[in-house]
């Protein structure tokens, strides 16, 4: 479904991927794992068209989509859940999700997903006319996810869904993370900071070092890879 081929990218002078190459077939949950500053973030900013590549072409089933407007990628089925999720603190919760479906015109079928955004996250229904501001981190999360669900991905980009949440709310929605990509269809590439739990979940992973894809196999593979464990899973 997504592939990177030789991707290089930079802010300025300073170069942040170098020939990253990487695939997501469809189905899939991928993570992408690293230490802060490897170039994650960047990588998923380069696919959403928000930081365009100076070198390489990046594939989305099997069209070139490289230097295309994100409001374009939107269109075609790719939507980011940025880190620090983002969302409009002064808007309601319906409101929010509205704004994620702004592109669709099916109004019907966008009445539909917004249930079953809600049978995912039932506290969202029960806080919709609430703003977006007044919610737990948690549940800032799983509205900044619910929004874009309601744009109808064909691939889901999650930029560190976990960060500042206590373990048992990461857990649970790591759980919904997997029901989406089973239930839903969604593919998924995942860039998270606990690399444990992403490994967990994914079907395969990447390590990220200073720009550059420095290993790449099963997730189970490389969850019992002592360079992983010791760098990564604290083994």
């Amino acid at each position: 479904m997504l592939e990177l081929c030789g991707i290089d990218a930079a802010y300025g002078s300073i170069q942040a991927l170098h020939r990253v190459s990487l695939r997501v077939e469809q189905g899939e949950i991928v993570t992408l794992i690293g230490a802060n500053g490897a170039g994650k973030t960047t990588t998923l900013m380069a696919i959403s068209g928000l930081v365009p590549p100076h070198r390489g072409e990046i594939l989305f089933a099997g069209r070139t989509i490289t230097g295309l407007a994100p409001e374009v990628l939107v269109r075609l089925g790719i939507c980011q859940v940025p880190e620090g999720r983002h969302i409009f603190p002064d808007l309601s919760v319906a409101e929010n999700l509205d704004l994620g479906a702004f592109l669709r015109r099916d109004r019907r079928q966008v009445a539909a997903d917004r249930e079953q955004v809600y049978r995912l996250f039932p506290v969202l229904q029960q806080r919709r006319r609430q703003p977006g501001g007044t919610l737990s981190g948690g549940e800032q999360q799983m509205l900044a996810i619910s929004r874009a669900l309601m744009a109808r991905p064909r691939l889901l980009l999650l930029d560190e869904p976990s960060m500042g949440l206590a373990p048992l709310m990461t857990k649970h929605l790591f759980e919904i993370i997997v029901a989406i990509n089973k239930e839903q269809h969604t593919t998924i590439l995942l860039v998270e900071q606990n690399a444990n739990l992403a490994l967990q979940v994914a079907d395969r992973g990447y390590v990220l070092e200073n720009g550059r894809i420095v290993m790449h196999d099963t997730a189970e593979a490389l969850r019992r890879t002592p360079a992983v464990q010791s760098a990564y899973l604290g083994i």
